[in-house]
């Protein structure tokens, strides 16, 4: 088998396993869901996934742990206190630049 057509093989694969992981519950489940712990588990789902691919990402987009984990602590105390998204990200950055400066 040739290389190309190994990829091929894979990207079939894979676009076959993803179509059935969105189709399945579609055609699966008719009706309205009326468990709630189901239904919360359900609702919670977006949030926790943006939170475990955003989480790692904050900590290593700096040239240290330290200055990223700086930049988290003070986006969740602005955000806390109800900032406007501009106030807390621009807040996050300058404690990064400071931080970066002071340690390297």
């Amino acid at each position: 088998m040739h290389d190309s057509t190994r990829v091929y093989l894979y990207i079939l694969v894979m676009a076959g396993v993803t179509y059935l992981i969105r189709m399945l519950p579609l055609t699966l489940i008719r009706r309205e869901i009326r468990n709630t712990y189901i239904r919360s588990f359900l609702y919670y789902v977006p949030y926790v996934t943006l939170s475990v691919m955003t989480f790692p990402a904050i900590l290593h987009a700096t040239s240290t742990v330290r200055s990223g984990a700086a930049a988290l602590v003070v986006a969740i105390v602005l955000a806390w206190q109800k900032r406007s998204l501009f106030q807390v990200s621009l807040s996050a950055c300058t404690a990064v630049f400071l931080l970066e400066l002071i340690l390297t």
